[in-house]
């Protein structure tokens, strides 16, 4: 790593607890984004920034979020709208963790998919800053449960995305609610024109920030194989078999081929769920969290998932069928190859889709490998299990369960080893936790017949 004495964080004029908080959380250098972002959003301007996920933006519009918040006033100070509540969730957690150094500054998340009514209760004993989704922070503005009159920084974050989703009026009526001085940050991968015209209204005299994200592509090969179409589902099983990735994506344009395709690799044996936009919130967080926890191989997605999936690493993308918008087939791929890891994308088409591949080349800027469809046909048929499985416990936040009393439960009731429990989510009603499958059988017969904080709780086995 080049230690250009610009890149680091002490170029920033930042106090002395700020820098050491970074440092402990191992922020060493500052990435492209925030390297042009942040001196202009620390002295107040306006910022328009293209930036894509993972390229470090929570960092470059959270840090001025978190410094210039005064803990002495409870009203809202900064909003950040998101598209989805996966994202929102996502800002709130990174936020939390670079406020570490600032004491009593609370960060509250406000999206759909969620009873209100704790909500509310959350609002009443204030909050500095507010993250949600357009339509529940709307929600409350017609409620008259959440003011905006102090909120001096406004930040959108993927801006292009709740364009997509059709949030456009609601960012207008919010936009409205909040003061005309107020600063504003606005991140997207991508600059339609609807964006501009929003962008308009209410910027003044942004700064316009580009990074060159060509050192993004190096670590992904993107691949082309060209079939026919009874050929699409060997080729993935081929793909599979050959690679066995502990968590793969494959996208499909349309709900009934996510679903059919999962059917087909369950089927075959390996560890395959859909997620798409038909699944409500509850099934779409559990199916998040059994992929992001390894107990899930392989994710079967509509683009619902291609942003705002909080998951570590991804091996490979395999395009099912390829997409029409070239801006998302960038996307899809950008789940894979993150924080400096490689990874692989392979894209099937038929002839008639050539269009399809060279609109994703021009926007790529790189020419794809070829390969033949035979080739993966005949790799020897290998299906595998993910090598965690997931357990659901019927109790989470609200009966005051934490992810310490889950793994206190396994460790010492059950007696499993740190190494074979995995990554622990806590919902409000439930909670699931990931144990290697070797052990499974043993913890859940032993979390059913013990008690977890001193009541009986229900256990099962998903998968």
């Amino acid at each position: 790593m080049s230690h250009d004495s610009s890149a680091q964080f002490s170029a920033l004029q930042l106090s002395d607890a700020v820098l050491d908080n970074l440092q402990q959380l191992g922020f060493q250098q500052m990435t492209p984004i925030q390297q042009e972002a942040l001196p202009h959003a620390l002295a107040g301007r306006d910022v328009v920034a293209r930036a894509k996920t993972g390229s470090g933006k929570t960092l470059a519009f959270a840090l001025p979020m978190l410094i210039k918040a005064d803990t002495n006033n409870y009203a809202p100070q900064a909003l950040v709208l998101c598209p989805t509540r996966e994202l929102a969730d996502q800002v709130s957690k990174e936020s939390r963790k670079i406020a570490r150094w600032k004491e009593n500054l609370k960060i509250l998340t406000l999206c759909g998919g969620m009873p209100i009514g704790p909500q509310i209760g959350s609002l009443e004993h204030g909050a500095q800053i507010i993250v949600g989704t357009p339509g529940r922070i709307q929600d409350h503005l017609r409620k008259g449960t959440l003011k905006l009159d102090q909120v001096s920084m406004l930040i959108l974050d993927e801006a292009d995305r709740m364009l997509d989703m059709g949030f456009k009026d609601s960012i207008e009526a919010i936009l409205s609610h909040i003061p005309a001085k107020a600063q504003h940050l606005l991140f997207s991968a991508t600059f339609p024109d609807d964006l501009e015209s929003l962008g308009s209204n209410f910027l003044r005299e942004p700064v316009q920030v580009e990074v060159d994200t060509q050192h993004v592509k190096a670590q992904i090969s993107q691949t082309a194989i060209q079939i026919k179409d009874d050929q699409r589902e060997a080729v993935v099983t081929g793909l599979l078999s050959h690679y066995q990735p502990e968590s793969c994506v494959v996208f499909c344009n349309t709900r009934q081929s996510a679903e059919a395709l999962c059917d087909t690799l369950r089927y075959q044996g390996f560890s395959a769920l859909a997620l798409h936009g038909d699944k409500d919130q509850k099934d779409r967080d559990l199916i998040l969290a059994r992929f992001a926890n390894r107990s899930c191989s392989v994710l079967v997605a509509t683009d619902v998932a291609s942003r705002g999936l909080d998951i570590d690493q991804v091996e490979g993308v395999i395009n099912f069928e390829m997409t029409r918008d070239a801006e998302v087939h960038v996307h899809r791929s950008g789940r894979t190859g993150r924080a400096g890891n490689s990874g692989w994308v392979y894209n099937l088409y038929k002839e008639s889709e050539a269009y399809k591949r060279e609109a994703a080349e021009s926007e790529l800027g790189m020419q794809m490998q070829n390969d033949r469809a035979e080739k993966w046909i005949d790799v020897p048929f290998a299906p595998y299990k993910a090598e965690m499985i997931t357990l659901q416990f019927d109790q989470g936040k609200k009966n005051k369960i934490r992810a310490g009393d889950i793994l206190g439960a396994l460790t010492g009731t059950v007696g499993l080893s740190g190494q074979d429990v995995g990554k622990i989510a806590i919902f409000d009603f439930h909670a699931v936790v990931a144990v290697r499958f070797a052990v499974s059988k043993q913890a859940l017969k032993a979390l059913e017949e013990g008690k977890l904080k001193g009541r009986k709780v229900r256990v099962r086995r998903l998968g």
